[in-house]
């Protein structure tokens, strides 16, 4: 059994004024919903042959109340196939995830989640994400991004955490909310939906708090929300297209700390759905992570879902057309890989070629000086190694994709180059 919970004065008048604020919170229109189609199309037509993969995407329709049995169904399969069998191979994020959407909408499913003992063994992983930083300069076994997601779950879910440690480990000013020197708004927006939840309970007694635990939880929380809107771009964008829908979900809950003038959550959705029209979010992952925010939800609304109905439906997909085959046209690019020196070369690829088909074509070429391994996530291929140097979470290094000296925000396997660009892989530290 828990142990009643204490406040002290402060933490009192911290809920008072919490409890005051009104969530600031845009959506679709029923009239736009037919702007949503293309990341339903996404979401219906894609094969999941992974089960993080299966369980973004059933969360997302779960919590945003698309009711499609057919859908739900094919996500179950591969989502259930982990937690019975894989949860060993699971880092703690990935358990997390899956949990989160199996335990969504108070479905029957909930039972699995107790059966199977995922609580539990998403305890243990996250204690162990803890150990690692203690002996590993402060990085986990995974991220940030991942250690949100284990709070979140274990804080919606009823599962055993220390709010203390929380407000240890999730201060803003902590390396592992930086990528490459850069703020990530993901992660940011992630561990504010984290922070939130445990203020939640420790406002209302769920959990037992430290001395000044809410008061060192809501400080860190204004201090993310700033962060956030310090990467607000001109067109609305928090971040870049991919870490707004998170984004969008971290304001939504926080906007006690964060005038109205701030943020103009209207621009950012109009720029969203721009970019929607453009087939930006054209994975299953990038559809299924905007899509909450766009119809007003936050994965805190796990349990208090309500279905949809009306003109919201999960559309049909139409028989393709098979266009007469063309002679493939091609492209020139220039691609390096720099370590501590470049080594650079000229790469002929088909027009529509990816980044990956481009180092895959230079390996061809020099497979000693361009060589490369390769993981399948959920965004696609993660390049581990080139010349056999590989990527390392307790060395905080990665390799890093660039066009024109820029860093992309797609991965390997979605960025479309053009002719004449300058791409480069590079050995870098976050």
């Amino acid at each position: 059994m828990r142990q009643p919970h204490w406040l002290p004065l402060v933490g009192l008048l911290l809920f008072s004024l919490i409890s005051s604020q009104v969530c600031t919170i845009c959506e679709v229109s029923k009239e736009d919903y037919f702007r949503l189609k293309p990341l339903l199309n996404t979401i219906v037509k894609s094969k999941y042959t992974g089960a993080t993969k299966a369980a973004n995407v059933l969360l997302s329709v779960r919590v945003v109340g698309i009711q499609n049995q057919t859908l739900e169904q094919r996500l179950l399969q591969r989502v259930r196939d982990a937690g019975e069998r894989k949860v060993t191979n699971l880092t703690s994020g990935q358990l997390a995830l899956i949990t989160m959407a199996l335990g969504a909408c108070h479905s029957h499913d909930e039972n699995f989640i107790h059966d199977h003992h995922l609580i539990s063994q998403l305890e243990n992983k996250f204690q162990a994400e803890i150990e690692n930083m203690e002996t590993h300069d402060g990085n986990p076994l995974t991220n940030y991004y991942q250690l949100s997601l284990d709070v979140l779950a274990l804080c919606l879910f009823n599962g055993s955490y220390s709010a203390t440690k929380v407000a240890e480990i999730f201060s803003p000013e902590n390396k592992n909310f930086y990528f490459g020197g850069q703020f990530s708004v993901d992660t940011g927006a992630l561990a504010i939906l984290a922070l939130t939840c445990v203020k939640r309970n420790l406002t209302n007694g769920k959990i037992r708090a430290g001395g000044k635990d809410l008061e060192r939880i809501s400080n860190h929380t204004k201090a993310l929300v700033n962060k956030i809107l310090l990467e607000r771009k001109e067109d609305g964008l928090l971040g870049n297209a991919f870490s707004t829908g998170n984004a969008m979900q971290a304001l939504f809950v926080s906007s006690e700390y964060y005038q109205e003038s701030e943020w103009n959550c209207q621009e950012t959705l109009n720029t969203v759905l721009k970019e929607i029209s453009q087939g930006t979010f054209g994975i299953p992952i990038a559809a299924a992570q905007v899509f909450p925010a766009l119809m007003g939800k936050t994965y805190l609304d796990v349990n208090s879902c309500v279905p949809r109905s009306g003109n919201f439906n999960i559309p049909i997909p139409l028989p393709i057309t098979v266009a007469p085959l063309k002679p493939p046209s091609y492209i020139s690019v220039n691609y390096s890989v720099r370590i501590n020196e470049t080594y650079d070369t000229n790469v002929t690829v088909r027009h529509g070629s990816v980044f990956l088909d481009v180092m895959e074509q230079a390996q061809k070429q020099n497979k000693t000086v361009f060589g490369f391994t390769m993981v399948e996530s959920d965004w696609g291929p993660y390049i581990t190694s080139v010349q056999g140097l590989k990527a390392s979470s307790n060395d905080r290094t990665y390799w890093e994709l660039l066009s024109g000296g820029k860093p992309l925000s797609q991965g390997a396997g979605n960025y479309v180059v053009r002719e004449g660009e300058n791409l480069q892989v590079r050995w870098s530290k976050y």
